[in-house]
């Protein structure tokens, strides 16, 4: 017998992207659900939670639950330099503790959650308009009807793939991690490293937890290489290139997998009685393959826009596209520039990731942040390129120019 429930608001996904969105639909006083596969919030960690102190505290994410970095170690196979600041500004976060975290703020406000809940399809009314999903839970079929899906379900898109709206991710980065007790390890700094013996196209990093725990882990450029990133993962610890060699003993405590989209924004990331966030909707910053800043930001604003949709009586596609339109002037030039730019970084060779480490040396720490986070305003980036007038610099801003360009026409 299958089970039937009421909500306003259906939230597929507990990552950040959808308890996000479940707090701020919740907010309004609607009912809300959020439907997560895992036995527990955070449960399987598939990020390494790198993000920004600013942004962490914008959210109230509490200080305990991420170590603060403000130095930047970025080694290529015969160079490296390092970025120091006085104010630490970058963070990695405890991911558990994040999401739990979000958990608990949305279900104050009212949302209900569902664990061990897998959707397995979306469900039409007799308009053929979307109107909750199907889903199982410990071998039972669930129904749940609703006004509002929001798509939270990550890499995979669960519900904008059931709808035929949205194609299978072709570009991303795969990326193996170890959360690892080491003996020696400088907590204030986080390193990665790029070049073949790290990985094929995309790189490796080190980023501390705090009091000599650390994640070690390897992103693979998906179709670029057809490397295992798993398999990269263990040579790497096996042979111990700068600057694991550093580190003492490496005890592997805890493994970690994901998935996360390479593409840019969707094309479209609404659809009547539909909103896709997180990494189902492609908001991740190329550079770094960090996302979870964008996914909270934006959603709490799928539940606020989606929450108020809901209560003018209207959630077609034209009713929701202030979401969109919201969220791709904040962050659609930064991520296609960012796209482009890693584009570029996956092909280089190691002679060229050499001369780019040398490059990237000349920057302050400040202007290194800004291109990391892909904060790639046009008049701060050109500043960047007379500052630095090296020919490949200068071709790298050309494209982050380019790109705003067509952006804004």
């Amino acid at each position: 017998m299958t089970k039937s429930y009421d909500y306003d608001v259906v939230v597929v996904g507990g990552g950040p992207a959808g308890l996000s969105a479940a707090w701020g639909a919740a907010k309004k006083g609607l009912s809300v659900v959020v439907l997560e596969r895992d036995e527990a919030i955070g449960q399987n960690v598939r990020t390494s939670g790198v993000t920004w102190i600013k942004e962490a505290k914008s959210f109230g994410i509490p200080s305990e639950y991420y170590n603060e970095i403000s130095n930047y170690a970025f080694y290529s196979p015969n160079n490296y330099v390092i970025k120091k600041s006085d104010t630490a500004q970058a963070a990695v976060l405890d991911v558990r503790k994040t999401y739990q975290f979000l958990a608990y703020q949305a279900a104050s406000v009212g949302a209900d959650i569902f664990l061990r809940t897998s959707v397995t399809d979306a469900i039409k009314n007799d308009k053929g308009k979307l109107s909750g999903v199907k889903a199982t839970s410990l071998k039972e079929e669930l129904v749940f009807n609703s006004k509002l899906v929001i798509d939270a379900s990550g890499f995979y898109s669960v519900v904008g793939r059931s709808l035929g709206i949205v194609m299978p991710w072709k570009r991303f980065g795969a990326g193996a991690e170890y959360e690892a007790y080491v003996d020696k390890i400088d907590s204030d700094t986080w390193y990665l490293m790029v070049g073949s013996q790290y990985s094929p196209a995309g790189y490796a990093w080190i980023f501390p937890l705090g009091k000599n725990k650390v994640r070690i882990g390897v992103g693979v450029g998906k179709p670029n290489s057809q490397a295992d990133a798993s398999k990269l993962l263990i040579e790497l610890l096996e042979k111990r290139p700068k600057p694991l060699n550093d580190l003492g003993r490496i005890v592997p405590v805890e493994f970690h997998y994901g998935l996360i989209p390479n593409e840019g924004l969707r094309q479209s990331t609404i659809d009547d009685n539909l909103i896709m966030v997180g990494d189902s909707a492609g908001q991740a910053n190329p550079l770094v393959l960090e996302g979870i800043r964008y996914a909270i930001e934006f959603g709490r604003a799928a539940g606020r826009i989606g929450g108020e949709s809901i209560l003018q009586g209207d959630v077609s596609k034209e009713s929701l596209k202030s979401y969109e339109q919201t969220m791709k002037k904040a962050i659609g030039s930064k991520i296609a520039a960012a796209v482009k730019v890693q584009y570029r970084w996956l092909n280089l060779s190691d002679q060229e990731w050499d001369k780019e480490i040398e490059i990237i040396g000349e920057l302050s720490a400040e202007e290194f942040l800004d291109f990391i986070k892909a904060d790639f305003g046009v008049t701060n980036m050109l500043k960047l390129a007379a500052h630095h007038p090296k020919l490949a610099l200068q071709q790298l801003f050309q494209i982050i120019k380019n790109t705003n360009k067509d952006e804004e026409t």
